[in-house]
């Protein structure tokens, strides 16, 4: 199943681009596509503001700011190496969190059944996004066969 905000449902529903609120310590976000964009600016109050954002004009917000030159995330006062596995756990906590909190999520995820899930219009080199292909399908599907990513 292709992973994507123009597909259909539950598909749709799993793209970083679909509005599931919840709160990631303690920063309310509007949806998964928000809080990843937030991770390429290095000042909390404006990671707040790009939270609040859903789909499009979330990607739109971060689509300029330049992390690629440095590989360098960040969240909260912290910087994180995109190679490192201190931003793979950032990224475990983020998709808990949005798993834990959203019932629409859970619902939509729970629709796949056992279907392989993909994501066609992603990326695959980690040095050109901040979540490849597998990083987001793994997890999804981690979460659904586990419940929980460590």
């Amino acid at each position: 199943m292709d992973i994507g905000s123009k597909h259909g449902y539950p598909a749709s529903a799993l793209s970083n681009f679909a509005p599931h609120p919840f709160v990631f310590d303690n920063v309310q976000c509007n949806s998964m596509e928000g809080l990843l964009q937030s991770f390429k600016f290095d000042k909390p109050h404006i990671q707040v503001e790009v939270c609040k954002l859903v789909g499009f004009a979330a990607k739109q917000r971060g689509r300029h700011k330049d992390w690629r030159t440095g590989q360098m995330l960040h969240w909260t006062g912290i910087q994180y190496d995109r190679h490192g596995d201190a931003y793979q756990m950032l990224l475990n906590r983020a998709y808990n969190a949005l798993f834990e909190q959203s019932d629409s999520f859970r619902r939509a995820l729970d629709a796949t059944g056992n279907a392989v899930l993909t994501h066609s219009i992603g990326r695959i080199n980690p040095s050109e996004t901040i979540l490849t292909q597998r990083e987001f399908c793994s997890r999804l599907m981690a979460l659904r066969d586990i419940g929980k990513l460590f």
